[in-house]
């Protein structure tokens, strides 16, 4: 306990990092009170107990809820959240694999990020256009007429509110953009997991109340499920953080006028390299069938992928995991590069020779052991399905897996490592006993 309190002294006591921090805070706090506000021409009274909050209570569209931090269900100028945005990055990148103009500016550094990222922003306002008149469709069939100021189906309100969601969406991604350029963490990630944050007392009370009333099993059965769920979170972690370390044996080399032997080092593949973002670009991708059937989860597409907890949601869901595990991977791990810094400094890998072949053995290496890193992401992706079948209530079951526990731990310990970065550039002690978070290497 002295430790975390020395330790978080030592986080204030850098101007820098206190700034950054300071700063991540406060654009989060807008974000949040932007959930909040009501769209301009709806009624904020008629939205207690109506149709849009019932429909929100379960289902792909409560998961949709969660991610935007209850503004869908709040009718809010955020109500469409950061998801627009994510989808428009996926498409992006499957872009850069297929079109050569963006393979080009991949290539071109900061440059071409920068175009990326303008090409990013365009699709994203191209997917709200669509999204945002199926939110207000859905608005007119589960509010009251009353609810409407203007009268429902209003064009003048149509057109407004159309507007002012393509507005809060591109406001809450530049307040993403604007937390990872000057705050800490990855803003985008950290919008997601706030959300996420502020619907998990809800969704307690609402299983505590599922408990003492009509599921049954009261305190007793409480106190197992949040065993459950500690030990799901650990594993969880355990997952995030693996890592596979491959030796490499490293040629004599000569320092000044002292020659060293070779040394046994290690090469860190993580079995989950890509980390979370599979599971958020398989949840948006999910979630695209809601666009075409103005958010009814009960006819056509939205019956079929609407239910979270039915068989071919899950199928897909998982299939999609493990798919995006293996992109994800092959676009943050460049192996070539790996073995041209291997080569330059003068190592190699035993019985393997410097150059294309050390580049294709630790491809094949990341293949063989991306696939149970998979196998095990799209496992806690469906879990939430498993702790409904043993009686959990539908919000809280979410948390037991799925792609809001893998967001929160990714997210988390993403946010501390950056921390723990600049303590111990300035030579304070990490966040753990060690001076470095466990699952990092020394």
């Amino acid at each position: 306990m002295k430790k975390l309190i020395d330790t978080i002294r030592n986080i204030f006591k850098i101007e820098e990092l206190r700034n950054r921090i300071l700063y991540t805070l406060g654009l989060l706090l807008i974000y949040r009170l932007g959930s909040f506000v009501v769209l301009p021409g709806i009624n904020p009274e008629a939205l207690s107990g109506s149709g849009l909050q019932k429909q929100t209570a379960d289902g792909i569209l409560g998961l949709l809820d969660i991610f935007s931090g209850g503004a869908f269900s709040n009718a809010s100028i955020f109500a469409l959240g950061i998801m627009p945005y994510i989808s428009a990055s996926i498409v992006i990148q499957l872009l850069g694999i297929a079109i050569p103009y963006f393979q080009k500016l991949q290539k071109e550094g900061e440059s071409g990020r920068r175009k990326i990222n303008q090409w990013t922003r365009y699709l994203t306002i191209g997917i709200l256009l669509i999204q945002a008149p199926a939110y207000l469709a859905n608005l007119n069939y589960q509010l009251l007429p009353s609810a409407f100021v203007l009268g429902p189906g209003s064009f003048l309100f149509t057109f407004s509110a159309t507007m002012v969601l393509i507005a809060g969406t591109m406001f809450v991604m530049w307040l993403g953009e604007k937390i990872t350029d000057k705050g800490i963490g990855n803003g985008v990630s950290l919008i997601i997991m706030i959300g996420i944050i502020a619907r998990l007392p809800h969704a307690f009370l609402a299983e505590m109340n599922a408990r003492f009333t009509t599921a049954g099993g009261g305190f007793v059965m409480l106190i197992v499920e949040l065993v459950l769920l500690f030990l799901v979170f650990a594993g969880t972690i355990a997952l995030v953080q693996a890592v596979r370390k491959i030796p490499v044996q490293y040629a004599k080399r000569i320092v000044g006028n002292k020659q060293y032997g070779g040394v046994r080092q290690y090469i860190p593949l993580k079995i989950n390299a890509a980390g979370v973002m599979p599971i958020i670009f398989a949840q948006a991708i999910m979630m695209l069938p809601l666009i075409f059937t103005k958010f009814e989860a009960t006819q056509g597409l939205g019956a079929v992928f609407g239910n979270i907890y039915g068989f071919w949601y899950n199928l897909v869901f998982g299939l999609l995991v493990m798919a995006f595990t293996y992109f994800y991977t092959a676009i943050t791990v460049n192996t070539n590069q790996m073995a041209d810094d291997m080569k330059r400094n003068g190592g190699f890998i035993p019985g393997i020779k410097p150059g294309k072949q050390t580049a294709s053995y630790l491809d094949t290496i990341m293949t063989r052991i991306t696939l149970p890193g998979s196998i095990c992401l799209a496992i806690v992706a469906i879990l939430p399905v498993f702790a409904r079948m043993i009686g959990v209530d539908g919000q809280f079951a979410l948390f037991y897996g799925g792609t809001s526990l893998l967001i929160l731990v990714g997210v988390v310990l993403d946010t501390l490592q950056q921390i723990e970065s600049h303590l111990l550039l300035r030579h304070y002690d990490g966040l753990m006993k060690s001076g470095r978070m466990k699952g990092r290497l020394n």
